[in-house]
């Protein structure tokens, strides 16, 4: 055996290597991520991969009990970073150390860890915590839908502080594995495809995997007694719905509705190209409300949406969404626009399909249904304030942009862009300019002036303007007649109502 000597100046080099950084070289992460709209939200120091999360709920009691391990590398030399979460956390660990915690703010759980963490380092964090959500309020208002039968978490811009620690951002996206345990009868409903579900006990376990990267506030859990239909698309996607049992007189017309997905999902390949997760559905609890959101892979859909009969415009926006907003998510909410434009826009295309009114007739229709005094053009698409995130002028505005761009560079460069943005930016961020860059780059044409007479001017476009892009009419034609399918689309005009107060919506 050769022993390798060491002489006093490498020894002096190795004990170097091995001595930290000073704690000077340490900070703490950020309390939020950096966005202008909602300080508080996410939190700087580190990226997180993967949540697996092991719940347990009893819906008599809304008691929710968990452990979360999250797994994340750090972005900085951290002293200590944050958590959003609302529940009351027991336990903390990092890469398997006790560490210390306590809660701040509204959501925020601030850890210490056993030994500072040095920066490009992976970590993993493990929380216990419990409470009863219904029972939280940040702001006034809640995320957490108590049902007759269980609970619901779905909202946006937050939810995700209701039932487990994250990173709660946009611009943090992970996949995750979530396993429930509900009493025997009970379903627990989540994101992606259930591997499997077992009972022991008087107790059923479901384990659901969301394979793809996902926003925090995309991550949904339902529990409750549903009605469940699956299938398999053309393609082996799994196709999962799901109906509370207690939805009277609107039970037919959400089935008619979401039953549909798959046949929607097909149509919406065609003009955004391949679907980008791992499963497909929707489910309607027993709320209250009357929004619905995009939750990855499986839509939430209050029962009201469906109170005046089948409606599967509905269905058309929230599934757009999957490319649009799931899959391509804002980098920050002030670039709303990048959904909700487009997931409007793709239920005018769905009326063009039906034959009940063309996107450029449902373009001339909102244009002369407002008046230029209107309040409707105050807002910005483009940045439409957080009060005004949700705005009916961020959907309708939004997609009269779109109609203006399709018009000013043809039909052949335009749905080249509807199917190209959604790969191009796969399962990441991207900003309202990023659109802009890339539609001008794809048609070879300036349009930073169309973008901002549409997006980012807080008056009606002026008959001009309007007319260059061929959606204002001469005065002196008759005003445009109602499309056939506006009431339809109109309908889902209160995905972006709530119930609560301030700005917080579904859609």
């Amino acid at each position: 055996m050769h022993r390798r000597l060491i002489v006093p100046s490498a020894l002096a080099a190795s004990l170097l290597l091995a001595i930290p950084a000073s704690a000077a070289d340490y900070s703490p992460g950020a309390p939020g991520i950096g966005d202008p709209y909602y300080p508080a939200s996410g939190n700087g120091g580190y990226d997180v991969s993967h949540y697996d999360l092991r719940l347990k709920y009893q819906p008599k009691t809304d008691l929710l009990e968990g452990t979360a391990t999250i797994v994340a590398t750090t972005t900085q030399n951290l002293s200590r970073f944050n958590l959003d979460l609302g529940l009351t956390a027991s336990e903390v660990r990092v890469n398997g150390k006790k560490a210390r915690f306590k809660a701040t703010g509204d959501h925020e759980l601030e850890i210490t860890p056993a030994a500072p963490l040095a920066k490009n380092r992976a970590i993993s964090v493990v929380v216990r915590y419990a409470g009863k959500p219904s029972e939280l309020k940040i702001g006034g208002w809640t995320a957490w839908h108590r049902t007759p039968d269980g609970g619901v978490a779905a909202q946006e811009p937050d939810s995700a502080v209701w039932w487990f620690p994250s990173n709660d951002h946009p611009l943090d996206k992970a996949t995750y594995d979530v396993s429930v345990s509900v009493p025997d009868g009970t379903q627990a409903i989540s994101n992606g495809v259930l591997q499997s579900q077992s009972s022991r006990l008087g107790w059923t376990r479901y384990n659901w995997r969301s394979n793809k990267p996902q926003a925090s506030y995309l991550a949904t859990l339902a529990v409750g007694k549903f009605d469940i239909t699956t299938d398999k698309t053309d393609k082996g996607l799994p196709v999962l719905n799901a109906y509370s049992r207690d939805l009277g007189d609107n039970a037919g017309a959400a089935r008619a509705s979401i039953e549909r997905t798959a046949e929607v999902a097909e149509w919406l390949e065609e003009v955004f190209g391949p679907y980008p997760f791992n499963a497909l559905g929707g489910y309607v609890p027993n709320v209250t409300s009357g929004y619905a959101l995009e939750t990855q892979t499986r839509p939430f859909y209050s029962p009201r949406q469906f109170a005046n009969g089948a409606n599967v415009s509905v269905v058309v926006h929230e599934l757009a969404h999957q490319w649009y907003g799931d899959s391509v998510s804002v980098d920050g909410w002030k670039d709303i626009w990048v959904n909700e434009g487009f997931a409007r826009y793709s239920q005018w295309l769905w009326s063009e399909k039906e034959g009940e009114g063309t996107a450029q007739e449902l373009a001339d229709y909102v244009y002369a249904q407002h008046p230029a005094d209107d309040p409707f053009w105050t807002v910005k698409p483009g940045d439409p304030g957080p009060d005004h995130q949700f705005d009916l002028a961020v959907y309708d505005r939004g997609a009269l942009a779109l109609q203006a761009l399709r018009n000013e560079i043809g039909d052949e460069d335009f749905f080249a862009i509807l199917k190209g943005w959604p790969t191009a930016y796969a399962y990441g961020n991207a900003k309202v300019g990023d659109f802009v860059k890339y539609a001008e780059r794809v048609s070879g044409k300036p349009l930073a002036g169309l973008f901002d007479t549409w997006l980012y001017q807080p008056s009606k476009p002026a008959a001009p303007a309007a007319a260059s892009a061929r959606i204002a009419r001469p005065q002196t034609a008759a005003k445009p007649a109602q499309p056939k399918s506006w009431k339809k689309i109109a309908a889902t005009n209160t995905i972006h109502d709530h119930d609560g107060p301030g700005h917080r919506h579904g859609h």
